[in-house]
């Protein structure tokens, strides 16, 4: 069964592989590469269930290292898999969600005349991240992390004709770049102090000092948009909508926070990294949240939920519960695919409409559509029973337990109350009253490319939080004891956050106001502005600084002025001539004048 398990886990990853091969040397049976892709991952998902209910049944958990590529002095860089808990459950998961991705881009990109090289770099993003989260040793999880990093940067700027996605995509790949001086320094840090980057080598010894632990933080800041290192999130959506449900689903974005659960041994000796985790979440959950309620683009809006509940994984790190993080990642990618799939499915019926405010009537004319978006919004909000409530609600519950910060309990509480009221405002505009879009759109639903992957996602919303809380995951959460009414707190904050959204929409909707400009939310709390001034303020302070005061200074005193005035003192000890023009002419007059008069 072990031997199984680690043969059928390296075929999974090998078959993945086989398509970029093939279509090196393309000839007619390779020509339909998005077809070969999406089998593919078919095959590779159907063998990935094999080592998951293995571990299920057995617990069998195990390490390869195979190749040992170089040896410098005595530090080894091996290629090593770990298949424990988090891998063996990971890759099933995201092949899942690739496959119905992949499969729903066939019907989007039909029309994009280099859908190959498309299905090519959606394939090495999905290898890359698969690199990442089987990595037994940190280089090859850093190949995974640059790659997943790289790819993000090719496929946010597909349309690089477009000035706004070169834009998005140059601004996501320099903020991973800061976070990932963040990594530098944590693999500068191991491969100085402990000579060795096998993930079971380095999270062995007690830490003495927390450096390694800030700069895998700081990793996570980046990659995983958290406050500060944020506005290439939402940015992203310039890419196409299958890229945007790759990278919020199960890859990039998630990698961050998987850093931390895989090095949470390092992070749980000090105390005051797991208060920044907890800070620094709660602040994001609740600053994008924010954001969400007054932003017009539909896929921003889900951009931004993907940030909270970003923030949401980030506190839990902080409350040092690694699998509970790991948990909501798991069930968070099923409704998060969903959603942007359903906003892919609206947008390009629409005629590429993103603006909710100019939608409405979905329900009527795209029926399956508009179930699976209500399904991935009562899943988002925490809904008893659907993927969702199970992660969600137990990372409230445990927060609501535990003896650390309370205004990190009560910004995550705002914030969950708000994500109520984003998502019934996409419900409420996109399905809702009469449509109001143009009469020329075309709308059709009865492409299989377009429902099949829908409805195969909102099956594993509804089913898939029940599945893993009963099977996969080994450790449980200790049941603790607590009111009825402080174990209700999220159900009952969610329906609050409901009625306050259905009450301001019927206001809004129903009697005239006066257009409030939400400046704050709709600036992304000026982040942008103020991200974009200060270097523009400094580049025009240092402009002046060197071309002023070069013109004013140097150039007066050591030029021109400053040789004239050098020799003046000179000149006027030598010559009568003082410079005094006006004297001078007046001197000539009379002079001129006293010759006229006086002449015989």
């Amino acid at each position: 069964m072990h031997t199984l398990s680690i043969t059928t886990m390296l075929t999974t990853l090998l078959i993945l592989m086989i398509p970029i091969m093939t279509s090196m040397n393309p000839t007619k049976k390779t020509q339909n590469i998005p077809k070969n892709i999406k089998h593919a991952i078919q095959i590779a998902f159907t063998l990935s269930l094999t080592p998951m209910l293995n571990f299920i049944n057995y617990g069998m958990e195990s390490t390869i290292t195979s190749i040992s590529l170089i040896t410098i002095n005595n530090f080894d860089f091996k290629i090593s898999f770990i298949l424990d808990t988090y891998s063996l459950t990971f890759v099933p998961i995201a092949l899942f969600v690739t496959w119905s991705i992949l499969e729903f881009s066939t019907w989007y990109m039909a029309s994009d005349p280099y859908i190959n090289r498309f299905f090519k770099y959606l394939l090495i993003f999905l290898i890359a991240m698969l690199t990442l989260v089987t990595a037994n040793s940190l280089f090859q999880f850093f190949v995974g992390w640059e790659g997943v990093g790289i790819m993000s940067f090719l496929l946010i700027g597909w349309w690089f004709a477009r000035s706004d996605a070169n834009t998005s995509a140059l601004q996501a790949i320099i903020y991973n770049r800061i976070g990932d001086i963040g990594m530098i320094l944590a693999l500068s840090w191991f491969a100085m102090n402990l000579s060795n980057w096998q993930m079971q080598d380095i999270l062995l010894p007690n830490m003495t000092t927390p450096i390694p632990a800030l700069g895998l933080l700081l990793a996570a800041t980046g990659k995983s948009a958290q406050f500060g290192l944020h506005p290439w999130l939402p940015a992203a959506m310039e890419g196409p909508t299958p890229v945007s449900a790759l990278l919020h689903s199960s890859t990039m974005v998630v990698a961050g926070i998987f850093l931390l659960i895989r090095m949470h041994p390092i992070m749980e000796n000090f105390q005051p990294i797991l208060t920044l985790s907890l800070c620094l979440g709660a602040i994001t959950t609740l600053f994008t949240a924010i954001c969400a309620i007054t932003q017009n683009d539909i896929k921003k809006i889900i951009a931004f939920s993907t940030s909270s509940q970003l923030g949401l994984m980030m506190v839990t790190i902080g409350l040092n519960q690694p699998q509970l993080a790991f948990f909501h990642i798991s069930t968070h990618a099923f409704f998060k695919a969903m959603l942007f799939l359903c906003s892919g499915s609206i947008i390009h019926n629409l005629s590429n409409e993103q603006d909710i405010r100019k939608m409405g009537g979905i329900k009527k004319t795209l029926p399956i559509t508009s179930s699976c978006m209500t399904i991935g919004s009562l899943a988002l909000m925490g809904t008893p029973f659907l993927a969702g409530f199970y992660s969600k609600d137990t990372i409230i519950e445990t927060l609501n337990n535990s003896n650390l910060n309370a205004w990190a309990l009560l910004t995550t509480i705002i914030a969950t109350m708000l994500t109520a009221a984003y998502s019934l405002r996409i419900i409420y505009y996109v399905q809702m009253n009469s449509p109001l879009y143009l009469p020329a759109a075309h709308i059709n639903e009865n492409d299989k490319t377009l429902i099949n992957p829908i409805a195969r996602l909102a099956i594993g919303t509804l089913f898939t939080g029940l599945l893993i809380t009963t099977t996969i995951l080994p450790t449980k959460t200790t049941i603790m004891t607590m009111p009825t009414s402080t174990k209700t707190l999220a159900l009952i904050i969610t329906l609050a956050g409901l009625i306050l959204a259905l009450d301001i929409t019927n206001q809004t909707s129903t009697l005239s106001y006066k257009n409030n400009p939400y400046t704050f939310s709709n600036q992304l709390g000026f982040f942008n502005l103020l991200h974009r001034n200060l270097p523009k303020t400094t580049l025009n302070f240092s402009q002046k600084l060197a071309t002023h005061m070069n013109d004013l200074t140097w150039l007066e005193k050591a030029g021109p002025k400053g040789i004239a005035s050098m020799q003046t003192p000179m000149i006027n000890l030598t010559s009568s001539q003082k410079g005094l023009i006006k004297a001078y002419l007046t001197t000539l007059m009379i002079t001129t004048s006293l010759m006229l008069i006086l002449q015989p």
